[in-house]
């Protein structure tokens, strides 16, 4: 079991870990502070206060990279190079170093060039999207992927470019673990999707049709949030076009969004973020600005999220347990039965082309179809002009289906145009992640699902807190995970779960 830091350790700390821990508190501070303008930036600014939102957002950004980048916290670090520091401080230390180290090999003009790419990205990207036009985007991504390279270059030459900007996102991962994982996932999940779409199982996927009021939905998300047991006085629900979680330990919000005619949708998109959050809240209160109060990177994150949305809140016990309230909420589905909402929000969808709008199983080709895409252009592998045309047969052999515009294929997605490679995998690391958190979870708890349906979810509650979220960014990914689960990261335990859920729901 992992020993925390204490306050009397620290008195003896060497006193350049001191400073060097001072200043991480400081600059992330700073950065605290600019996710909450960006959090009102997206849900509650007025619309007239983006450039002064702009500027502000840059500001700090800035204030926040000189503090990383500078001698002095070069000088604390070199200083504690040779320095026996204990596991903790070691940890600390190993962190900011990383973060140090590759915002400093970045040139200051390369920095602002790539931000003044996306800025002219965005609304390129935009357009295109609006009049089915790739290539008034193209230019941008081209320029995007040519400065990432450059970007890639300055960390690290001798690396394969695209596994440097992946470590932006996921950095104690390698590129080799995660493409095996997601070439396993391709592998397993084409043929059971194809036999799925073969299979005659009727399931009963009409249950959630009809219109849904708005205000009901935000109601029945509260409740959601409520019985799941989000912390309202350390955070809050509100609305936004894209999902997503701000905060940190004392204080983390969630947003989602509403389709009249879609309200699981709602349902799990609010259960993703509870997720997030309740993984920032659970991280340790007394390191907070430090790596030891942060959480480990996107790919765990995504493991939280995703282990709330799918192995809870997609379950047949959740559903014994929330169905009487949606019922409540909507009348319409009055004589639903705990089957017919576990089939409805299991159900795996024949001609879904939106990847935000998919389901459980083929999320992931959405995903492996951008990470092949994108692997290959940062690699020279392929060029802008053909991304289209690449992106159509992949859909086609993979899902066995074809958009009919751009609109709706290789423009769909916002992440290109600001340059975001290496983004995507993470999400579908994550679902395999949650996979096999949730079984180490079953087996240490007794009778887990038994306590979902007579909403108890404090077991859970418990488990995640000790496994995964008291420590921070102490452990690596792969240490971590080892460490709660006490086998390696693999996808076994993903490829195991979706073949007995859907092959009972599909009879396979």
């Amino acid at each position: 079991m992992a020993t925390e830091a204490t306050a009397d350790d620290a008195t003896d700390a060497p006193e350049a870990y001191e400073a060097l821990l001072d200043r991480a508190r400081r600059w992330n501070a700073i950065g605290s502070a600019a996710g909450v303008l960006g959090w009102d930036q997206q849900v509650m600014m007025p619309e007239g206060g983006t450039p002064a939102r702009s500027k502000q957002l840059s500001a700090l950004s800035s204030v926040k990279h000189d503090m990383l980048t500078a001698e002095e916290t070069a000088d604390l670090l070199e200083a504690l190079a040779d320095t026996d520091l204990n596991d903790e401080r070691a940890a600390v230390v190993r962190e900011i170093r990383r973060k140090h180290e590759r915002a400093a090999a970045v040139p200051v003009e390369l920095v602002e060039e790539i931000s003044e790419a996306s800025s002219e990205a965005l609304p390129a990207w935009e357009e295109a999207k609006a009049t089915d036009d790739f290539d008034h985007f193209a230019p941008h991504l081209e320029r995007h992927v040519e400065l990432k390279r450059e970007y890639a270059e300055a960390i690290d030459p001798d690396s394969d470019p695209y596994a440097v900007l992946f470590a932006d996102y996921e950095p104690c991962l390698s590129i080799d673990r995660a493409e095996a994982i997601l070439t396993e996932l391709r592998e397993t999940l084409v043929p059971m999707i194809d036999a799925i779409r073969d299979s005659d199982a009727d399931l009963a996927v009409d249950t959630f049709e009809g219109t849904f009021p708005v205000d009901e939905q935000e109601a029945l998300s509260r409740d959601a949030l409520e019985l799941v047991g989000y912390d309202f006085s350390r955070g809050r629900l509100d609305v936004s076009s894209h999902p997503f979680t701000s905060g940190n330990q004392f204080d983390c919000r969630v947003t989602t969004r509403f389709d009249e005619s879609d309200p699981l949708g709602a349902i799990g998109s609010t259960i993703h973020e509870f997720g997030h959050a309740q993984y920032n809240l659970g991280l340790p209160k007394d390191h907070w600005g430090t790596p030891l109060g942060e959480s480990r990177d996107l790919s765990v994150h995504e493991s939280q999220s995703r282990l709330w949305e799918n192995h809870v809140g997609r379950s047949k016990p959740f559903w014994e347990l929330f169905l009487p309230t949606v019922k409540d909420r909507f009348p319409q589905v009055a004589d639903a039965t705990v089957q017919d909402a576990y089939e409805a929000a299991n159900q795996v969808y024949e001609d879904n082309l939106i990847r935000v709008e998919a389901d459980e199983l083929t999320y992931h080709l959405h995903i492996i179809v951008r990470f092949e895409i994108e692997r290959d252009l940062v690699r020279g592998d392929l060029a802008v002009e053909d991304v289209p045309e690449v992106w159509n047969d992949k859909y086609e052999e993979y899902l066995g289906i074809r958009p009919e515009t751009d609109a709706e294929g290789c423009l769909q997605d916002i992440h290109w145009s600001h340059g975001n490679f290496g983004y995507f995998p993470t999400y579908s690391l994550g679902s395999v992640m949650a996979a096999q958190l949730y079984a180490a979870a079953e087996e240490a708890i007794d009778d887990l699902e038994g306590a979902i349906a007579e909403g108890d979810f404090d077991p859970l509650h418990e488990w995640l807190a000790e496994n995964v979220h008291r420590h921070g960014s102490r452990y690596e990914t792969n240490e971590l995970v080892e460490e709660a689960t006490g086998k390696p990261y693999t996808a076994d335990a993903f490829v195991e779960y979706v073949e007995r859920k859907y092959g009972e729901l599909y009879a396979l």
